[in-house]
């Protein structure tokens, strides 16, 4: 830990979501004093009169913006919370970015604008997808995954590593300012295998559907997400999903110095916390 980020305070945004929890955690193992910001906690992106209540007196933020980073409005809210947080003298801000996702670019973009001392996270499909969220409910009760992946290989990233590097950023805030760190698992995996591996895990007969975009947008809005919200989904995981993510970063050895870990550990972990049992 350096000098100063001894008694820090760091807002995390989405604290009690997939990536924002880990963070927190991470945060505190660290050292630093952790400020949660969601909506419970009195934070909501869409209230500018929430931002500076939970920014003011803190040393930094991590941001992560809730559905998707490439959704509509991302970017301007992006931008207007950095400006924000820099406006109470919060400069030093990390954000949780796509691999990938050209509307990505925008969100960063922003951030980079807003006089903040800023790194960017750049991640790779989260191996907790499996696991959190609305992929799990169709792997534990009809025990098939549904989604618009074809055959594509994907470096699925534990959500702890993005903690941990979220954590050793902050602690290390001269280093890495101004720097983009992309974060990906070990090895490459489809769908298909990454559900063979829980299958394995869990002792169950698991399968993996393929299905177009269109027809998994269209899924999406008989569950109830809202139409827009739904295409915006839609044509982030035709960008994420038709090859380009194929490869291995090193973002995790290069701040960590270890080795990411590995789908199949994950798989164990939460097979053994009964994730996908009946």
């Amino acid at each position: 830990m350096t000098r100063n980020s001894r008694n820090m305070t760091v807002v995390v945004t989405g604290a009690s979501g997939r990536t924002g929890s880990r963070v927190a955690q991470s945060a505190e193992a660290a050292g630093l004093t952790v400020r949660a910001a969601s909506r419970a906690q009195g934070f909501d992106w869409q209230d500018r009169s929430t931002w500076a209540r939970v920014l003011r007196g803190a040393d930094a933020a991590y941001l992560v913006y809730p559905s998707d980073i490439g959704a509509p409005g991302a970017a301007e809210a992006i931008g207007a919370v950095a400006r924000e947080a820099v406006r109470t003298s919060v400069r030093r801000l990390v954000l949780l970015s796509s691999r990938g996702q050209d509307r990505a670019r925008d969100a960063e973009e922003a951030l980079h604008a807003s006089g903040a001392d800023w790194t960017v996270v750049r991640a790779a499909w989260f191996a907790q997808n499996f696991s959190e969220g609305p992929l799990v409910e169709g792997l534990r009760l009809s025990g098939e995954l549904v989604f618009p992946a074809g055959e594509v290989r994907e470096p699925f990233v534990d959500v702890r590593d993005i903690g941990d590097v979220v954590a050793a950023v902050l602690v290390s805030p001269d280093r890495y300012a101004g720097e983009t760190v992309t974060v990906s698992g070990p090895r490459l995996l489809t769908f298909g295998e990454a559900v063979a591996e829980i299958a394995k895990a869990t002792g169950r007969e698991l399968t993996y559907r393929a299905v177009s975009p269109q027809q998994y947008g269209e899924n999406l809005v008989g569950f109830g997400v809202p139409p827009q919200e739904a295409e915006a989904l839609v044509e982030a995981f035709a960008q994420l999903l038709d090859g380009r993510n194929a490869y291995l970063s090193d973002g995790v050895r290069q701040i960590l110095g270890r080795e990411p870990r590995d789908f199949a550990d994950f798989a164990r972990e939460a097979a053994a916390a009964g994730t996908w049992k009946v």
